[in-house]
């Protein structure tokens, strides 16, 4: 869900603040002291400055926009200052993160009477410990009624009920996520039906689901069938099940099912046989043939195929999306090392897509042919990933420094290059800022510095000395990215809450500019392993304003 704590969408009307009078001198919420210099230069410790707060003219709507510029500590630390303060930053705050433990049910009173305009609420639990149930969502629910956004992880106490009954309470939920929960298709119809606002739905490993042979179908409501335009699946036994709503979803735009089991072409041709809009579409481990191909070439909006260890598809299937998609602008395709697609399929991509600014390659092995031909007419191409590629050496990188002119980002992973082909970039592909080689045992660290100091202005990332040359597995580009539109960050600390029975703690999820660097991030995706490409490409995507859907 892409939040921060901070960011609160604050209007200075919202009825729920109440009217601060600046009186100069009431200051009984307030017990702040100033220290002040004496005569010998020196501050004492505690003398008090006139007993003034100097924010106490300050009204309470200045105050919550000041609360939205901090970060999640400061926030945190600044509720403490003062009860006044206290009571403003719980009224503005808008995103909140619960460690979703059995433990804190006789709290969500006291919580949620502070946190009252909660609209995107993040509730966790690990697997150790034993979570919320029924009776604590359905309390929850009737306090956050103007609940937009919801996450749910690891909550396996809560059943069909607890999700209808969250259904009827919160009908103005636009997001719903949820991971590792018990409930089953009673419960998730309640949600359809009901939530009348619902626009993405993302599933992952929904255990009641994937314990039964025979499954109810995930019926589609009217309102469903109308708003709902992102659907993630992800590890469903009994995926298949959730096909009554796919297909009957007509303003669909997003559609992802990875490691899903089941034979998806029939619902792939069901979409096409009707009018739709889909706009992007990731594969990752399901069964889809070139039948299931042939029915995605008929998505005349497509901009977005990912394609991801699918042994069924072959240089047809690809050749038919390519030829009949035009609006294709990202491409990423693990072909897991089947070679069952190759020049052929990637030769027709780079003759037909001429709007591509990504493409990610994966366990495929194009040679110069189809490198030339997608160098030669992608002129708007700007990310290009080449991993894990027997085939790919010096001629095929020389080729891509020569024709790509708009290449602003390269990754190049487990290949045969030698110094002799990176160093075609000293002087080749003029738009290039940053380039990325790992795990290619025969470059050096010489030719990084040639790179350096040809272009100072390029970015040049090595990892010389590292020549274990791993499988590349594309499963893990898309995990985090399937529910980055509605999921909270993971990264949480701790809020006090004063409540009758002491201080409470609850999670707060962070993502401030006062956050980890991007250094760091760059680090710590690059020690993913797998993940590198897709982390890699997450991070050049988000920087780019004009690539946002």
């Amino acid at each position: 869900m892409g939040q921060s704590s901070s960011a609160h969408g604050f209007s200075p009307t919202n009825s729920n603040y109440p009217h601060h009078r600046c009186s100069g001198t009431d200051h009984s919420q307030s017990d702040i002291f100033y220290p002040t210099q004496s005569d010998e230069g020196h501050f004492p410790i505690s003398q008090p400055f006139e007993n003034r707060d100097y924010t106490d003219g300050l009204p309470d709507e200045c105050l919550a926009l000041i609360f939205q510029s901090l970060s999640s500590g400061d926030r945190k630390r600044s509720s403490l200052v003062c009860r006044r303060w206290l009571l403003v930053e719980g009224i503005s705050r808008h995103r909140l993160s619960l460690n979703a433990k059995s433990e804190i049910i006789p709290d969500i009173p006291t919580i949620f009477s502070r946190f009252d305009s909660v609209t995107k609420l993040a509730l966790r639990c690990d697997r150790r410990s034993v979570s919320i149930n029924d009776e604590a969502l359905i309390l929850i629910s009737q306090r956050c009624v103007n609940l937009t956004r919801l996450k749910l992880r690891g909550c396996r106490d809560i059943t069909d009920l607890g999700m209808a009954c969250l259904a009827k309470n919160c009908e103005k939920l636009k997001k719903f996520s949820c991971g590792s929960c018990m409930f089953g298709a009673e419960g998730m119809n309640a949600l359809l039906i009901n939530s009348i606002s619902l626009e993405e739905l993302s599933v992952k490993r929904l255990r009641c689901m994937n314990h039964t042979v025979s499954t109810e179908p995930i019926s589609i409501g009217s309102n469903a069938a109308c708003l709902l335009k992102s659907i993630c699946l992800k590890e469903l036994y009994n995926g298949q099940c959730f096909g009554p709503l796919i297909m009957g979803s007509k303003n669909l735009k997003t559609l992802k099912l990875l490691r899903c089991l089941g034979d998806w072409d029939r619902v792939l041709e069901t979409i096409a046989s009707r009018e739709n809009h889909l706009v992007e579409i990731h594969l990752e481990r399901v069964q889809v043939s070139d039948i299931g191909l042939g029915a995605i070439s008929k998505f005349s909006d497509l901009e977005i195929l990912h394609l991801v260890k699918a042994p069924e598809c072959t240089d047809a299937g690809v050749v038919d999306v390519a030829r009949r998609c035009k609006l294709l602008r990202k491409v990423h395709i693990d072909g897991w090392r089947t070679n069952r697609i190759g020049d052929v399929g990637l030769s027709a991509i780079g003759e037909n897509s001429v709007n591509l600014k990504e493409l990610v390659i994966m366990g495929l092995n194009p040679t110069v042919t189809s490198l030339l031909a997608i160098a030669s007419n992608c002129q708007k191409l700007e990310r290009l990933a080449l991993c894990g590629s027997e085939s790919i050496g010096d001629a095929e990188v020389t080729c891509i420094a020569t024709k790509c002119m708009a290449l602003k980002k390269l990754c190049i992973k487990g290949c045969e290059v030698t110094d002799e082909g990176i160093v075609s970039f000293a002087w080749g592909c003029p738009n290039l800022v940053k380039i990325k080689v790992k795990k290619c045992k025969n470059v050096t660290g010489e030719v990084a510095d040639l790179l350096r100091s040809r272009r100072g202005s390029l970015t040049v990332n090595l990892d010389v000395g590292e020549v274990d040359v791993e499988v590349v597995d594309g499963s893990a580009s898309y995990g985090g990215a399937l529910e980055e539109g509605i999921e909270f960050p993971a990264i949480a600390r701790t809020v006090p809450i004063l409540g009758a029975g002491g201080v409470v703690d609850i999670d707060t999820p962070s993502t401030s500019n006062f956050g980890r660097s991007s250094a760091s991030n760059t680090r710590i995706g690059f020690l993913g392993g797998r993940g590198f490409v897709a982390c890699t490409f997450r991070r050049w995507s988000n920087g780019n304003a004009d690539e946002n859907l």
